[in-house]
């Protein structure tokens, strides 16, 4: 997603960092055999991309690419669903025609997840299973309601810089209007199907439409690109635009909003699902399990993830108990949980403070990065504060990508939002996993990386992003970091939150929990803030199954490491290692474990 910052606008960009020598697996495509097969690969990736950029507008626009700049679709609509469907199977019997035995080794790579994906958002678009997301088109999480108008504000991914630039942003609002009204049609369908939110999400939008209904015409985040404008624009047409824009915030966008939240309150609430897991919505038992697959990229049961998840508990507790001997604290565990929450000298003292504790840590990182990688993104970096209409139900901490040319930074979001419930513990560990060396490095390095077709440059899957990110934070140590007991704690805090979110998503999803039973069961086992964890379990209801793909990816990227460092002993690097993790873009579990496998091989034959 891409945001705007209208809180604490100063920001900290880091200079942009120097492209070291790529790893073997990057360099290797230059010297590689393209044959015929290997073509017909590349031109099936090639028509395949351009065809979703067609039909994903705003996909292109994150990349910098703007030729369809002028519009964003529809894309609630059967007939995008249609096109996204034909699209895959087309795709996969081309597939099917190209002989993988011929192909180099980075190509049958690009062959096995461009498969993976294609069949995996096949299996999603079936009519069993997309009846029952597109019913329910918004939540309060990763709705388009909330995502859009910062992508929208002049910060975001729309470029602002010509007359045309403006007149495609008026284009696009116009779209925008279309999909609140057509996802007023979806909740409808959903509501005759009895398919429907969560009447928790439900209120969650509710309070969220209102905040930006309130904000009016010139205060409203839909403004923001018309309150300052580049020299370049003549002063006619800045005149003309501001008139523009204010009459289409005043004239459509506030009455769609208002006609969204007026349904939503009157019609869809009262219809809405008292249960805030899919086991209790009528097919949310088979969804959910299309979910784990989607999310962790393995064909895992709901179970399983919870013995898993209360194993890795039950281990992070008892390093959790050594930091608190360690520090002298007297009480039991929970307590200590607790005076971390209340203790004043572990509240943050102003937002100014967070900003500049947030800088200073990145700057400690970067000193200790060249001893664990030497594959590094050039894309600078950039800290804002998460903005006020959208603080409430956002995590601590996230990141938003930058363009593959370095044009617009990567930004790390930091939460300002209730600022007495905050605490300092785990500060390090959110930079690693946000910032350096976790989704900046991993996202930035994917798609850089020209040699990798652009469905791996700009495509993914939440197992390896938030695999990888997670997998950051294990490099405390090794970066400089959590030098301070309490920082470790926070470290362990942090890792205690993505094993408890295997417990509590399928508790939530699978079990029957309910939202206070979840919030209590993170408060007991973790130091987190009630607001930090109401917020975490409140977008657990919201997007199911997302959270379960950290310690998934995590644990599959650290079983790998500990592989190569048992049969390579004194041969391994962890900066190569680093680099054969990053280089061909996010992957599923099974084929990065091959890539790794083959890479051991390769090492070992040297």
């Amino acid at each position: 997603m891409s945001y705007r910052s209208t809180l604490l606008i100063a920001a900290a960009t880091f200079a942009a960092m120097p492209v070291l020598l790529p790893s073997p697996a990057l360099a290797a495509p230059a010297a590689l055999t393209e044959s015929a097969e290997d073509k017909k690969l590349l031109q099936l990736f090639h028509d395949s991309d351009e065809g979703s950029l067609q039909r994903n507008p705003i996909n292109a626009m994150f990349r910098g690419d703007m030729r369809y700049a002028d519009h964003l679709g529809n894309f609630l609509t059967d007939a995008y669903f249609d096109g996204e469907r034909k699209a895959s199977e087309a795709d996969l019997a081309a597939l099917a025609k190209i002989d993988r035995a011929k192909l180099n080794p980075t190509d049958q790579i690009a062959f096995d997840v461009f498969k993976w994906q294609t069949e995996l958002n096949l299996k999603g678009l079936r009519p069993d299973l997309l009846v029952l997301s597109a019913v329910r088109p918004i939540d309060h999480f990763s709705g388009f309601h909330t995502f859009y108008p910062g992508f929208a504000s002049g910060q975001g991914a729309a470029p602002f810089k010509t007359v045309a630039d403006y007149e495609n942003n008026l284009k696009r609002h116009r779209d925008y209007v279309a999909l609140l009204d057509t996802a007023i049609t979806r909740f409808r369908e959903g509501m005759k199907l009895g398919i429907v939110q969560p009447r928790l999400v439900v209120a969650n939008v509710i309070d969220q439409l209102n905040l930006q209904i309130q904000q009016g015409v010139e205060g409203s985040t839909f403004y923001e690109p018309v309150k300052t404008f580049p020299a370049e624009i003549p002063a006619a047409d800045q005149g003309r635009l501001k008139t523009a824009y204010a009459a289409m915030i005043r004239d459509q966008i506030i009455p769609a909003d208002i006609r969204l939240r007026d349904f939503l309150k009157a019609e869809y609430l009262p219809a809405s699902r008292d249960s805030v897991g899919l086991g209790g919505m009528k097919g949310g038992d088979k969804l959910y399990e299309y979910l784990i697959e989607q999310n962790t990229t393995l064909p895992l049961k709901a179970e399983d993830v919870h013995q898993l998840g209360l194993r890795e508990v039950e281990r992070i507790t008892a390093e959790m108990e050594k930091i608190r001997v360690q520090v002298g604290f007297k009480g039991t565990l929970p307590e200590f949980f607790e005076s971390i929450r209340t203790d004043p000298k572990f509240k943050p003292p102003s937002k100014e403070w967070l900003r500049e504790t947030y800088i200073a840590i990145g700057k400690r990182v970067q000193m200790r990065i060249p001893e664990q990688f030497a594959l590094v993104p050039k894309s600078p970096l950039e800290i804002r504060a998460v903005e006020p209409y959208r603080e409430k139900t956002e995590a601590g901490g996230s990141y938003q990508q930058g363009t593959p040319d370095g044009s617009r930074p990567g930004v790390f979001y930091y939460n300002t939002y209730d600022l007495p419930s905050r605490t300092t513990p785990g500060m390090e560990t959110l930079f690693l996993h946000e910032a350096v060396p976790g989704h900046h490095f991993q996202i930035s390095i994917a798609q850089e990386n020209t040699a990798l077709p652009a469905f791996m440059r700009f495509g993914g899957n939440t197992a390896y992003v938030e695999g990888w990110a997670l997998y950051a934070e294990t490099l405390w140590k090794d970066l400089g970091m959590e030098t301070d007991p309490y920082q470790r704690f926070g470290g362990l805090d942090d890792e205690m939150l993505r094993a408890m979110r295997l417990v509590v998503d399928t508790g939530i999803h699978a079990k029957g929990w309910g939202r206070d039973q979840a919030i209590a069961y993170m408060l007991g086992h973790s130091g987190i803030g009630k607001t930090d964890a109401t917020a975490e379990v409140e977008r657990y209801i919201a997007i199911p199954g997302q959270a379960l793909a950290y310690k998934i990816g995590a644990l599959t990227i650290l079983k790998e490491k500990a592989k190569a460092k048992a049969e390579l002993g004194a041969k391994f690097d962890p900066r190569a290692f680093h680099a054969v993790v990053l280089d061909t873009g996010a992957l599923p579990m099974t084929v990065l474990e091959e890539k790794i496998d083959n890479w051991i091989k390769a090492q070992k034959g040297g």
